[in-house]
């Protein structure tokens, strides 16, 4: 069992933070009726990691913490500056699967060892307003740190907490902040205890710390990200950013996070869809493999989601249809047929995450990024390198979408209107990676393909929602129900079809005026 909660706590450092000053003066702060002493309470953490510190790369913190009130093991996940997921654990000798599960993806097969010992002395007060409600609680921590592996060294240090109470409003920390900046404080130069830990006990390298021979190698690689200039770095970098999506939207999957499903399913088709329109750039013989999988992931991820989103669909029709074009049970026939073509695929979708072939292909991304099997044309200008990788993918939309034209509407028509959304969409993921080269006129496509990709994707879910109605049609009438809002049902989804196919002569025509990539 585990409980999660939002974090939102700012650190801060000076001298009013320093010996036996004690916390600021905080009555004054606006809204605040009365500070309540808390007392002291003695903390005991270790935080694990493995031993390269993936963990804390990342930030994320993974602890097992003894005294306060929330005694137990805590995993914090980032959100944003000074806001962090904390996904608590009960206390126990063992680390909890419930937490190392949702730093897999970041782990892998490593270890996870004890790290670094914080004893922290917490004086705590309590901010609270009229009504005696919390408004946030501000803490005096003097930390005592030790490092149990990748070291010896321990230090020592002094800081002052601000943590938001649950629902509280964050502007209300920036007016605690003006009056501890009054009092000569500012914010800790270090993002946690932890990190600061970390820097303070690090073994030290040619004269400097460790950890600080990483952050400037870090920033050294950073900087180059942030500065493309060949074709390769645009696409290594459009690589990079979809490789690191997938791995940092594995805990939120693995949450049930609203989007998170769809989200990494989209990552893992910006990324196949990338080596395919840049295949003279990265070696496709290195690539199609690392695709097949992402495929494979991707189908992995959609297994319930696609039949999701016809459900939903269907609901809506039926929800617009008026009361007398409901015939029979059909509302309880859509629910037991959702339910019986539903996977329950909930186990299955976390067994794919912790299974050899997931962790596989994350490892595989990882090689390919550091040593990735570009060609000669990653060296070239990315004006025409890319340019001319997109103009390709283009030409092979135009193709498709003259010969969805030239057909009669029925089938063959629906075919090749669903090859040209899929093409609409690989080029539309090209024209991101170029974006950053091109500027203006990718962004453009961006935008044109996206707006294609919605008026035929509209089209392909008519066609497979006609036939959902035709199968649930058959059964209703194979039970001796009323047949008739099936057919209403199919009748105004080939409208929708016919709309569709109508307004496409249009937009395609608005659309090859504005491609100029």
């Amino acid at each position: 069992m585990v409980d999660t909660k939002r974090e939102i706590e700012r650190k801060y450092e000076g001298p009013a933070a320093d010996g036996d000053a004690g916390l600021p003066e905080l009555t004054g702060v606006a809204g605040v009726a009365s500070v309540i002493d808390k007392g002291v309470a003695e903390l005991d953490a270790t935080y694990y990691d493995t031993a390269d510190q993936r963990l804390a790369a990342a930030s994320l913190t993974l602890r097992r913490r003894t005294g306060g009130d929330d005694a137990g093991w805590h995993l914090k996940l980032p959100v944003s500056e000074g806001v962090r997921d904390e996904i608590q654990a009960p206390l126990s000798d063992d680390l909890p699967r419930s937490l190392t599960g949702l730093v897999r993806s970041r782990v892998r097969d490593a270890e996870l060892v004890p790290l670094v010992r914080l004893r922290s002395a917490r004086d705590i007060r309590h901010l609270v307003d009229e009504s005696g409600a919390l408004l946030a609680e501000v803490s005096l921590d003097r930390v005592r740190a030790e490092r149990l592996s990748g070291g010896e060294g321990t230090a020592e240090w002094t800081e002052i907490e601000v943590e938001l109470a649950d629902d509280g409003d964050p502007a209300f920390l920036d007016r605690v902040e003006k009056k501890l900046r009054k009092a000569g404080l500012a914010r800790s130069s270090s993002a946690s205890k932890l990190a600061k830990a970390l820097g303070e006990t690090a073994p030290k390298v040619k004269g400097k710390k460790a950890g600080a021979a990483a952050a400037a190698a870090a920033s050294v690689a950073s900087a180059v990200e942030k500065d493309p200039v060949s074709a390769g770095d645009h696409v290594l970098a459009y690589i990079r950013a979809q490789r690191d999506a997938i791995i940092e939207l594995d805990p939120a999957v693995r949450r049930d996070l609203f989007d998170s499903v769809h989200s990494m399913r989209v990552a893992t088709r910006r990324m196949r869809s990338a080596f395919r329109s840049y295949g003279k750039v990265l070696d496709r013989t290195v690539t199609d493999p690392i695709g097949d999988e992402l495929k494979w992931l991707a189908g992995e991820l959609g297994v319930d989601r696609d039949q999701e989103v016809l459900t939903e669909r269907l609901t809506g029709a039926l929800d617009d249809l008026p009361r007398n074009l409901l015939s029979g049970p059909v509302r309880t026939r859509l629910r037991t047929w959702s339910h019986a073509r539903s996977s329950g695929s909930r186990r299955r979708l976390i067994a794919v995450l912790d299974g050899r072939r997931y962790l596989d292909l994350l490892t595989a991304l990882d090689a390919l990024v550091a040593d990735p099997p570009l060609l000669k044309a990653a060296a070239g200008d990315p004006s025409t390198v890319i340019a001319k990788a997109v103009r390709k993918d283009f030409k092979k939309v135009s193709e498709l979408i003259e010969e969805a034209l030239d057909r009669p509407s029925g089938g063959d028509r629906d075919f090749a209107m669903h090859e040209a959304r899929k093409k609409a969409k690989r080029t539309r993921y090209a024209a991101e990676t170029a974006a950053p080269a091109l500027g203006r006129p990718a962004a453009d496509l961006v935008k044109s393909m996206k707006s294609l990709q919605s008026l035929l994707g509209d089209h392909q879910d008519s066609v497979m929602a006609r036939e959902a109605v035709l199968g649930l049609s058959a059964q209703a009438h194979a039970a001796g129900e009323s047949a008739f809002t099936y057919g209403v049902l199919y009748g105004r989804e080939e409208q929708r079809a016919a709309a569709a196919e109508a307004a496409l002569p249009e937009a395609w025509e608005t659309i090859g005026k504005r491609a100029a990539v």
